[in-house]
C-alpha cells in the first residue's frame, strides 16, 4: 500500500510543479507536458509484462526492483540539468513504475485468501485517495518554499527504504511452493501489447494541447495495427502474456470494463470542471479546490465502507448502484447550480468512484488464480491508465465544440455504460473462484479452501 500510495504522490505533486519547472529550465509548454506524457506512454506499455515477470520471477523482487528505480530516478531527476535529462529520467522512472504497480496487487493476492481480499483493498483505495487529496497540497507548499526539485525529492528515502525491505524478503516468495510451472514471459506478445498501448496514449494525450495532427494519426494507426497483431498472436501461442484464464473470464472483462468506464468519466469530468467553475463561474484555483473537496472526502469514506456494503448487497448491485451515483453526480456538474448543489455533486462522484474503484478491483484479483496474480494487477493498472486518457481527450475535444459544460452530459452516460457492464459481474451468492492448476494438457480446477492462500 506504501508503494502504491508514492506513485500516486509522485503523479499529483508533478502536476503543481509543471509550470515552475517550464519556467526554471526555460522550455516550452509542450516539452515541460512530456515529464508527465512520457512516463504515462511507458508504464501504461509494459504494466501487464512486469505483471507477468512479477508470476514468473516473485512479487517481492519486482516490487523491491521496482520501488528503488523509483527512488534512484526520482533523485536523480532533482539533479537534472535541463529539460532533455528529466523527459529521459521520466520515461526510466516509468518502466520502474511498471514493473511495482502489478506487484502491490501481485503480493495482497497471494497474502491473502479470496474471501479476505475486501478489506486490504479498501485500505489500498483509501489510501490512494489521500495521497490524490493531499498531493496538490504538499506540492503547492514543496514547490512554493524549495522549488520544482524537492517534489522530485519528497519520494527518494521512502522508495529505497521500502525498495530495500522488499529485496531482503524476497526468499518468502521463493520457498512458497508454486501451484503450475512458472509462466512463459512471452516478449512478441508483450511488445506488441506495448506498442498497442503506447501508441494509443500518445495519441490521446497528445490531442486535447495540439488537436488532431497527422503524428495523433499516425499512432493511433500504429496502435490499431499492433492491436490486430497481438490478438491474432495471442490466439495462436502456446503461452500467452494474457492466460485465457483471464481473457475467457465474464467477471474479470466486466470489471475492467467498469474501471476504464468510470475513471474516463472521473476524470474527463475534473477536466472541464476545472473551467466551468474557473472561467464559466468566475471561481479562482483556491475556491474551486474547496468546492470540490467533498470528492476526496467522500471517496476515501466510500472505500473504507465498501467491505460492508459488499457483504451485505453483493457485488453486483453495489457496483451497480456505485457508477449510478457517479453518473448522477457527474450531470449535477454540468447544470446551472449554485454551491450546495456543486459540493453535493462532487460528493456523489467521490462516493460512486472509490465504491467503484474497491468493488471492481476485488473482482479482477479475485477471480484471478494466483499464479496469474501479477497480469490481473497489470490488466487493472492498465485500465486506470488507459481510461483517464481516453476519459480527458474526449472531455478536450467536447469541450473545443461545445463549451465546456458539453462533456460532462456525454461523460455522465459513460458512466451510466459502466452500470450496465457491472450487471455482469458476480452477484452475492456466487461461489468463489477455485484455485486453478494447469499443467500441459486441460486446466484443472482445484475447490479452494479455507486455510488456502
Amino acid at each position: 500500500m506504501a508503494g502504491a500510495v508514492i506513485v500516486a504522490l509522485d503523479g499529483t505533486v508533478l502536476t503543481v510543479a509543471q509550470p515552475t519547472l517550464q519556467r526554471d529550465l526555460h522550455t516550452g509548454f509542450a516539452q515541460a507536458q512530456w515529464t508527465s506524457t512520457g512516463y504515462l506512454v511507458v508504464v501504461a506499455g509494459l504494466l501487464v509484462f512486469g505483471g507477468r515477470l512479477g508470476d514468473r520471477h516473485g512479487h517481492r523482487l519486482l516490487f523491491g526492483l521496482g520501488m528503488l528505480g523509483f527512488g534512484v530516478t526520482s533523485a536523480a531527476i532533482g539533479l537534472a540539468p535541463g529539460i532533455g535529462w528529466v523527459i529521459a529520467l521520466r520515461v526510466l522512472q516509468g518502466v520502474c513504475g511498471a514493473l511495482l504497480q502489478p506487484a502491490t496487487l501481485g503480493m495482497l493476492r497471494a497474502a491473502y485468501p479470496p474471501d479476505r481480499l475486501r478489506g486490504p483493498l479498501a485500505v489500498r483505495t483509501a489510501a490512494i485517495g489521500l495521497a490524490a487529496a493531499a498531493g496538490p497540497l504538499l506540492g503547492g507548499a514543496l514547490v512554493t518554499a524549495s522549488g520544482w526539485r524537492a517534489v522530485f525529492f519528497l519520494n527518494v528515502v521512502p522508495a529505497l527504504v521500502l525498495g530495500a525491505l522488499a529485496l531482503a524478503s524476497v526468499h518468502r516468495d521463493r520457498d512458497r511452493e508454486r501451484v503450475r510451472p512458472a509462466p512463459g514471459l512471452d516478449p512478441a506478445g508483450a511488445l506488441l501489447l506495448a506498442v498497442t498501448l503506447g501508441c494509443l496514449v500518445y495519441a490521446l494525450v497528445g490531442s486535447p494541447g495540439s488537436g488532431w495532427t497527422s503524428g495523433n494519426g499516425a499512432a493511433l494507426a500504429v496502435a490499431a495495427a499492433a492491436g490486430a497483431g497481438f490478438v491474432r498472436h495471442e490466439r495462436r501461442t502456446s503461452d500467452p502474456l494474457v492466460p485465457p484464464e483471464l481473457v475467457g473470464s465474464r467477471a474479470i472483462g466486466a470489471a475492467l470494463g467498469v474501471l476504464v468506464a468510470a475513471s474516463a468519466a472521473l476524470h474527463g469530468a475534473l477536466f472541464a470542471c476545472v473551467y466551468v467553475l474557473q472561467e464559466t463561474l468566475g471561481l479562482n484555483p483556491f475556491e474551486s479546490a474547496l468546492r470540490s473537496l467533498p470528492l476526496a472526502v467522500l471517496m476515501v469514506a466510500a472505500a473504507v465502507l465498501c467491505p460492508l456494503l459488499l457483504r451485505r448487497a453483493g457485488v453486483r448491485r453495489a457496483t451497480a448502484g456505485a457508477t449510478a451515483l457517479l453518473a448522477t453526480g457527474i450531470l449535477l456538474l454540468g447544470g446551472d447550480f449554485g454551491t450546495p448543489v456543486i459540493c453535493t455533486a462532487f460528493g456523489l462522484v467521490g462516493a460512486g468512484f472509490g465504491t467503484v474503484m474497491v468493488a471492481a478491483t476485488q473482482v479482477v484479483v479475485r477471480q484471478a488464480p494466483v499464479a496469474y496474480a501479477g497480469v490481473a494487477g497489470g490488466l487493472q493498472q492498465t485500465a486506470l491508465n488507459v481510461g483517464p486518457v481516453l476519459g480527458v481527450a474526449a472531455a478536450a475535444a467536447l469541450a473545443g465544440a461545445g463549451g465546456p459544460r458539453l462533456p460532462l452530459p456525454v461523460l455522465a452516460a459513460v458512466a451510466a455504460a459502466g452500470t450496465a457492464a457491472a450487471l455482469l459481474l458476480p452477484d452475492a451468492s456466487s461461489p468463489a473462484s477455485g484455485t486453478r492448476i494447469r499443467g500441459r494438457g486441460t486446466p484443472l480446477v482445484r475447490p479452494r479452501r479455507d486455510h488456502d492462500v
